[in-house]
Parts: structure tokens; C-alpha cells; sequence
């Protein structure tokens, strides 16, 4: 396998271009253009929601990327939580008064999902456009089940694309539920049992 195909921990030098991949990789997801219709508003405030997802897996050594930012994932282990208070701030300052309420009940579904047992959550995962139908969300995937497997832990995620379904299913995922208000596309919460 080339280093570009390896799966590495993504430090701090690279965030910034991590970021970036999964801000390229939800432009057409349709939660997140939903959120953030205008192309502008989306550029802006799509790179501080996906710091306040998933940047703690920055410091936990649980952001993941492949080549040069080809693909990331951020996964927060058991112990470690999304930063709800900037999440709070960014929907505050940025959402359109007419899908404010519907997030908030989107929100609320979302932790009402979460497994209660100690869990890895993965808040992002994504491919630069460029490098989509490579395998290298399968690379990023299995290396992190990997870890959970390890330690007999499970996974937990919401696909906000129905189309990624297919995906997590094929790697153990099953669907608990939907989640869903108002205006708002379906999210799905997907759970893979530890093994």
C-alpha cells in the first residue's frame, strides 16, 4: 500500500486542510445544505460546525485522514463529547428563523439516540469529490472499526445522506431509528454492536 493510501492521525498541521476535505465532501449533503442553502453561508459556517463535531478527535488522535487530506474521519471515543455550547452558538448565529425549531428537535432526537453503553460517535466522515469511488471511505472505516473491535466497543453514527446507508450497512451498521421535523431531510441513527 503507498503512504497515500495509508490511514494516519491527523495532527494540528493539518487540520485545517481536514476540515476543508469534509466541508468539500457534505456540500451536496442535503441536512447540511438544508442548514445552510446559500453557498456563502455554507462556506462560512460549515468549518466551524464541523470544529465543533468532531475537532476533539484532533486531540484524542482519533481524526483520521488518507493521503494529504484525500479523506477524513473524525470519531470521538466513549468518553469524549461533541462541543455542544459552540454547536448552540453557531445554529444561534447562523440558522434561518424558519428551521430553528425543526433543528432544535433534530438535535434533541439525535442524543435521545445515542446508545447509553460507552460507544465511539462518528459525527463526520467524508471524501474529497476528487477522490470519491477510490475505496477510501472503506479504508477510513474499517481502520476505525478496527479499534472499537479491539476493544469491544460499539459504534454509533447518523447517515444525514439516505444514500450512505448502503455504506455504513455494509460495514455492521444497522438503523435504529429516524429522526426527523418539520422541514427537515431524515437523519438516520445507525448502530454497530461491538464484537
Amino acid at each position: 500500500m503507498t503512504t497515500e493510501m495509508e490511514v494516519t492521525s491527523a495532527n494540528a498541521s493539518i487540520r485545517a486542510s481536514t476540515v476543508w476535505t469534509i466541508v468539500l465532501g457534505f456540500a451536496a449533503d442535503p441536512l447540511m445544505r438544508w442548514s445552510w442553502p446559500d453557498p456563502g453561508q455554507y462556506l462560512r459556517r460549515m468549518p466551524q460546525f464541523v470544529n465543533a463535531c468532531g475537532g476533539r478527535a484532533f486531540e484524542h488522535g482519533t481524526a483520521y485522514v488518507i493521503g494529504e487530506s484525500r479523506a477524513a474521519a473524525l470519531w470521538l471515543p466513549s468518553d469524549v463529547q461533541q462541543d455542544e455550547d459552540a454547536l448552540d452558538a453557531i445554529m444561534a448565529l447562523s440558522l434561518r428563523p424558519e428551521v430553528t425549531e425543526d433543528m432544535a428537535h433534530l438535535r434533541q432526537g439525535m442524543a435521545e439516540h445515542h446508545p447509553p453503553e460507552p460507544h465511539w460517535y462518528l459525527p463526520l466522515i467524508a471524501v474529497d469529490p476528487n477522490w470519491a469511488g477510490q475505496g477510501l471511505g472503506t479504508l477510513l472505516m474499517k481502520y476505525a472499526l478496527q479499534r472499537c473491535d479491539e476493544q469491544g466497543i460499539a459504534a454509533y453514527l447518523e447517515s444525514s445522506n439516505p444514500e450512505n446507508i448502503p455504506f455504513y450497512q455494509r460495514h455492521g451498521f444497522k438503523v435504529i431509528g429516524e429522526i426527523q421535523h418539520g422541514s427537515s431531510p431524515p437523519l438516520t441513527p445507525m448502530l454497530r454492536t461491538g464484537y
